[in-house]
């Protein structure tokens, strides 16, 4: 069972917090962690791209010249696809992008993130974090505590509004809580930082 210490947010270890190894001690799984971010990209594509077909063109109501002794190649339409301005073949049209994946996948694919960021120790967990105000300083002021330049994902229990507004306007740096947690942030930062009580909360859903 992986043991991790606990920190505030001026980087004082607290004390420590045992992982449930079902979940933060997996074995990680690189193609099901590939094939769960493209999941999520394509999920999030609008796919609202869309082309004219002959049919929908304007124009071509009448054959342009007599079938023969023009010395043209014979046509019928203006609104053929080899003439300038004619309709588009195979193009693209409106569709969704989204595919499914099992429900285990999904949840499996969390969990091998999560151990990921466990096993090359950018996990790192904070006794409480609550702000009175949204400030930006006062995570500038955390991430200068641990010596975070990178990207750091904030993972709390709930909805904290004064965490998400006082980190929205830090390039890299993104708060969720866990309703929210998803593999694609999780691999997209570099750092996480996760409130026991998220810990918790996490342990309990994919217990």
């Amino acid at each position: 069972m992986p043991t991790v210490a606990v920190y505030d947010i001026e980087n004082k270890q607290v004390g420590d917090i045992e992982l449930d190894e079902n979940i933060f001690g997996v074995e990680v799984n690189g193609a099901l962690l590939h094939q769960a971010v493209v999941r999520q990209l394509a999920c999030e594509r609008l796919g609202t791209h869309s082309t004219k077909t002959r049919a929908m063109v304007r124009g071509g109501g009448r054959k342009p010249w007599r079938q023969k002794g023009t010395g043209h190649a014979r046509s019928g339409s203006r609104r053929s696809p080899v003439w300038v301005g004619g309709g588009t073949v195979f193009g693209p049209h409106p569709r969704s992008y989204a595919f499914t994946m099992p429900r285990k996948q999904r949840r499996l694919a969390i969990k091998c993130a999560l151990s990921d960021k466990v096993q090359s120790g950018d996990f790192l967990v904070l006794d409480s974090l609550d702000f009175d105000a949204p400030k930006t300083k006062s995570v500038v002021k955390m991430l200068d505590a641990f010596n975070i330049d990178k990207k750091a994902l904030i993972i709390t229990a709930d909805k904290a509004e004064n965490v998400e507004r006082s980190s929205r306007n830090i390039p890299g740096v993104k708060a969720i809580h866990t309703l929210g947690l998803n593999v694609y942030d999780i691999l997209n930062h570099d750092k996480l930082f996760v409130t026991k009580d998220a810990i918790g909360r996490i342990e309990e859903v994919l217990a």
